[in-house]
């Protein structure tokens, strides 16, 4: 395979420096908003729900009765391209309730209904901002913070969503009985939710009020459409935009109890072993609404065999790398449990080559029940109580895993409470636990408190302390950080400084190195010119990010800094120019593999970077990251490349590949890695998908297979079939082999 090489010569610092700095005095005039009608008493744009004499046939028709006499939500108004200005398609949402559940019925007009871009139909679909989609925000306390996202496309597709904090906390991984049937029609295509009260949670009481909102996608124009207007730089999760939902009955969510057991067989052969082993297994997981906002969660034996394959990476750095949770029971309501880094400016360049950059979370589920190798260790059982009591939000979790083969068996408990105060701001407090059962001593607690302030919706103020206790840890062990930022259409600045102890230890966490002060600066600008935009260029971003970090000294112990001009174009691809000087000062040698081992010392380097992003809408679309310069004491040359193919919406083929060549001065040895991943999923309907994953390192000369059939049989009950096989490329080993079995069936009273 040839080589990609970036020339020097078309990199200049000091030139893209000057050009981030020439266009950050460019200050476009903002759209002027349309004037909408408002009806509730406090400015809000109001709708009320009615109803239903009769039944609704949820066939996507809006052709009962109560649809005629329902209230029309309409007068949309764009957020993306034209901030401000009426949607360039009409959206009608109507509300219709009877005693089990609310509907929602969409009338998403198009004139060119056959241009209507649906990519995904797979359950929770990953690819919502790529094909037309609508969605509903329901904040069913009228907090204005937190709230339900439920999501749609034209082939009756589902996602859905749990947010807290106005998005500042996102569990996709929430799930809820609820159903849709859409239907494409000549005026564009329609369609009726149907979201069951026990799905939700809230508090009882005549005369409530919700709030509300919807969103439209329209993809081929790249366009954003709200009902309640929210401007370009948030999106739906802005509860506190919301308009009000009216009408609604006091309506009980009964018992609101639900039973999933599973049932599991297995066949396993680890990876160079002579035969295979089979199990059997079941446990039972139990959900109990306590009140209406708050939930009693129990698993017993818990079972993760279906849960995705991580991804490989190459680590090229002196520390841990960070792997996303994939577990279900983890995943759901994880954001309650959020505390830690605070989130960056989220409009800077988004590619699927940016990887997670978190550098300390108090809590890390992947703690719970996995090495550090990604093995699993078996759960005994676990509670967790979540929701909300008496104004504050409240998570609470204790799990327990199992001792035995060479394992101990350990307890692991956190509890998270948080206030809301001042409109959109919120404090609270976290501790985290774990102790051996076999040795009481052997045990680790940590226990913080964090407050995020949000003023004049565009100026954020965050801290958070926390201290650690450990025996035999007696040093500096607390961290602790402060963050403040301004993020508005225009311009977005962060200062940050984030402190970690030499002792500070949490073993419920993750922290990417100890010992440091880091301090952090974002600033950028996104002019949009009247003459660029007519030329398919929507967006400029010049920006520049700048970390450092010193020892409790004072000392540079790293310096990542990264200037870059972006460019988003009207169809939504994106193109970025950047320079990221680096600096690293090491006390002892650092052996990066073998055979490469760097001395005591500082190194600087430069490295420069393109990346180029097509619409990743179409049917086939690309993204390319290509990195030179230098690499400590030697220079690199990086290319990660990915195509995406979707022949249709039940198909998707996503390719990826990366290299990474390494020159280094004798006596190191150089030296290059790649690895290439393909994502094969096809999707029958939108309850039955297979899906697999496979990967080959070339460095270690290894082949991982991930290969899942799943059938959603009714709601919240699956089938799950997984294979999965590690085979090596560098001698005769017997590859690892693995199928599993695993049904699940909820009951629901």
């Amino acid at each position: 395979m040839s080589r990609l090489v970036v020339p020097r010569s078309l990199v200049r610092p000091r030139a893209l420096a000057a050009a981030v700095l020439a266009v950050a005095t460019i200050h476009p005039r903002p759209s002027s908003a349309s004037p909408l009608q408002f009806t509730s008493p406090d400015g809000r744009r109001r709708i009320d729900a009615v109803e239903a004499a009769g039944p609704i046939v949820l066939d996507g028709a809006l052709d009962e009765e109560a649809w005629r006499r329902a209230p029309a939500a309409d007068g949309f108004v764009q957020a993306e391209p034209q901030e401000g200005a009426p949607a360039s398609e009409a959206t009608e949402v109507r509300l219709v309730f009877d005693r089990e559940a609310l509907y929602v019925g969409v009338t998403c007009h198009d004139r060119e209904p056959d241009a209507v871009i649906v990519n995904d139909i797979r359950k929770d679909f990953a690819t919502p901002g790529e094909q037309d989609t609508f969605s509903v925000l329901l904040d069913t306390f009228g907090d204005r913070r937190n709230g339900f996202v439920f999501t749609i496309n034209a082939a009756g597709a589902k996602a859905d969503t749990q947010i807290a904090n106005e998005g500042r906390d996102v569990n996709v991984s929430w799930d809820a009985v609820w159903a849709v049937r859409a239907r494409r029609q000549p005026l564009g295509w329609t369609a009726e939710i149907r979201i069951p009260f026990k799905t939700l949670r809230y508090e009882r009481g005549a005369g409530r009020t919700w709030g509300i909102n919807f969103s439209r996608r329209l993809r081929r124009r790249n366009e954003t459409d709200y009902w309640s207007p929210v401007p370009r730089v948030y999106n739906l999760y802005r509860a506190s935009l919301a308009g009000d939902l009216q009408g609604l009955p006091d309506v009980s969510q009964g018992r609101n109890l639900r039973l999933k057991p599973y049932v599991l067989a297995s066949t396993v052969r680890g990876t160079g072993r002579p035969s295979f082993e089979r199990d059997a297994d079941l446990g039972l997981d139990v959900k109990y609404g306590v009140t209406p906002a708050l939930t009693l969660d129990v698993t017993a034996n818990p079972d993760f065999a279906q849960a995705e394959a991580d991804e490989q990476q190459v680590n090229l750095t002196r520390f841990s790398l960070f792997y996303p949770e994939k577990r279900e029971f983890f995943l759901e309501n994880a954001g309650v449990f959020y505390f830690g880094d605070i989130a960056r400016e989220s409009r800077n360049v988004t590619t699927r080559f940016s990887p997670p950059e978190e550098e300390l979370l108090l809590f890390f589920s992947r703690r719970i029940g996995l090495t550090d190798a990604g093995e699993p260790i078996p759960i005994a059982g676990g509670v967790r109580l979540t929701g909300r009591v008496r104004g504050f939000g409240l998570g609470a979790m204790s799990i327990q895993t199992r001792a035995g083969g060479g394992r101990r068996g350990d307890n692991y408990s956190v509890v998270r409470v948080r206030r809301d105060v001042l409109g959109s701001s919120d404090v609270g407090a976290i501790v985290l636990s774990r102790v051996s059962a076999a040795s009481p001593g052997d045990r680790n607690q940590v226990a913080g408190v964090d407050a995020n302030f949000r003023f004049k919706r565009a100026l954020s103020i965050n801290t958070f302390v926390a201290r650690s206790d450990t025996p035999g840890l007696d040093g500096n062990d607390w961290t602790g950080k402060a963050s403040v930022s301004w993020n508005d259409n225009v311009q977005h600045w962060q200062y940050s400084f984030l402190t970690i102890g030499d002792d500070f230890r949490d073993d419920l966490g993750f922290v990417r190195r100890r010992g440091i002060r880091k301090h952090f600066v974002d600033s950028g600008v996104r002019p949009r010119p009247a003459a660029l935009r007519r030329r398919g260029i929507r967006e400029l971003h010049p920006h520049a990010r700048l970390n450092e970090y010193t020892d409790h000294d004072n000392r540079l112990v790293t310096r990542q800094d990264h200037v870059a001009f972006s460019i988003f174009f009207e169809n939504g691809g994106i193109f970025e120019y950047a320079w990221n000087p680096r600096a690293e000062r090491i006390d002892v040698p650092f052996e990066l593999r073998r055979g490469v081992v760097f001395l005591p010392g500082r190194y600087d380097w430069n490295e420069y970077e393109m990346t180029l992003q097509t619409d990743q809408s179409r049917a086939l679309a690309a993204s390319v990251r290509l990195t030179n310069g230098g690499f400590w004491s030697g220079t690199q040359n990086s290319q990660r490349l990915a195509m995406v193919w979707r022949p249709s919406y039940h198909l998707l083929v996503d390719v990826a590949w990366q290299r990474n060549d390494l020159t280094l001065p004798a006596p190191l040895q150089s030296f290059t890695t790649s690895l290439l991943s393909a994502r094969i999923g096809y999707a029958f309907t939108t309850q039955m998908f297979l899906d697999s994953l496979l990967q080959y390192n070339r460095d270690q000369r290894q082949f991982n297979a991930n290969v899942r059939f799943n059938l959603i049989h009714r709601p919240l009950s699956d089938l799950f079939v997984v294979y999965n096989e590690q085979r090596f490329s560098t001698g005769p080993t017997l590859p690892g082999r693995g199928l599993v079995v695993k049904y699940t069936h909820m009951l629901s009273f």
